[in-house]
């Protein structure tokens, strides 16, 4: 898989000015706080339309500010990890990830069920409410639902920002495993190098 991005979209503070290419494993984007970097994912998952610019995974056009191409966010598969899980707060863990297996649809060919529990340790939580899990918790099921929807790629918008210090080491273990076992590639957002300095293929600075 090969993503390339050439963007600019103007911001009342900013200017955000962006082009990177990247492949398969993990590529982490590093910079302070402020510097577009979620802005930048935002770009790729089709949530912010740039004022100028193109972006492709592999031989798909996404997004072309010139020829007026914008492939809405549902239809591009791509997975979304945000800092906050963003679960649904009525819906059982079971059900979370349900959900992301049902928005996978025709695709969802990826990884099945069985395989993400085991994999993020999932198993004696299914039956819990998101209220009732620890921030780390929380993360490995967004983890979980975003890869039952069978995306092509994940982007992780500071996954751990959320989750406590105590807790963060307790969820980097499923980040290697999700590196290590699944070929899938990912666009990891962080401030903090020591988060990505043995696990990203490569590293992009913004800002």
């Amino acid at each position: 898989m090969t993503l390339r991005v050439a963007i600019r979209h103007a911001f009342d503070r900013m200017t955000l000015d962006v082009t990177l290419e990247t492949g398969s494993g993990l590529t982490a984007l590093l910079g302070p706080s402020g510097s577009g970097k979620t802005s930048t994912l935002n770009v790729i998952a089709g949530l912010l339309r740039p004022d100028h610019g193109i972006v492709t995974l592999d031989d798909e056009v996404l997004t072309d500010t010139t020829r007026g191409v914008f492939v809405r966010p549902h239809q591009r598969r791509i997975g979304y990890v945000f800092q906050e899980s963003r679960l649904f707060p009525h819906l059982t863990v079971k059900q979370n990830l349900g959900f992301g297996r049902w928005f996978g649809g025709a695709h969802a060919n990826g990884a099945g069920l069985d395989e993400v529990v085991d994999l993020l340790a999932l198993a004696p939580l299914m039956h819990r409410h998101p209220s009732r899990l620890s921030g780390g918790e929380q993360q490995r099921v967004a983890l979980g639902r975003a890869l039952l929807a069978a995306p092509r790629l994940l982007l992780l918008d500071e996954p751990l920002g959320s989750v406590d210090v105590r807790h963060r080491a307790d969820i980097l273990p499923y980040l290697d495993r999700l590196i290590d076992d699944l070929a899938l590639p990912m666009i990891y957002v962080t401030h903090d190098r020591q988060e990505i300095e043995t696990r990203a293929a490569r590293v992009l600075e913004i800002g």
